[in-house]
């Protein structure tokens, strides 16, 4: 019986994961996100965007058209932004912790990819360095 209960469950799960993603306008999506897109990059047309449902809500992704990609929590807050090759991700969305780190350390080198995690932050500079942060922006592992 909790073998059916359960890949009851499962299958459920699956089902809604597979039928989650519908691409979806522009002008549809929530304010605060495309509030954040015109105020952290004015000028970028967003190309292509879409929702996923997860298990506690919407999250929303976002195609710009210089290449960047950024993701959006059921909170509609950035969680995930990975620019193009050549192009930073802006510094104001880097904790000062983490950006004064950076500067002493890989001076002249920008991230290009920045990702919030439950413990802290995941980043991969220009250099193709990785660097992973607690939330208090101290640096818990590097990866070349």
């Amino acid at each position: 019986m909790k073998i059916v209960l359960v890949s009851g469950i499962f299958a459920l799960v699956l089902l809604m994961t597979a039928c989650s993603d519908k691409p979806v306008i522009p002008e549809q999506l929530p304010v605060p996100v495309k509030t954040f897109v015109q105020q952290t990059y004015p000028g970028e047309a967003i190309t292509f965007a879409q929702k996923d449902l997860e298990l506690f809500g919407w999250q929303y992704e976002v195609f710009l058209a210089d290449g960047t990609h950024i993701e959006f929590d059921t909170d509609d807050m950035w969680d995930k932004i990975e620019s193009p090759v050549g192009r930073p991700v802006p510094v104001q969305l880097i904790p000062a912790p983490i950006a004064t780190h950076l500067q002493a350390n890989f001076p002249g080198v920008f991230v290009t990819k920045i990702d919030k995690e439950r413990n802290g932050y995941d980043l991969e500079l220009a250099s193709g360095i990785e660097l992973k942060y607690n939330k208090q922006g101290v640096l818990r592992e590097m990866d070349d």
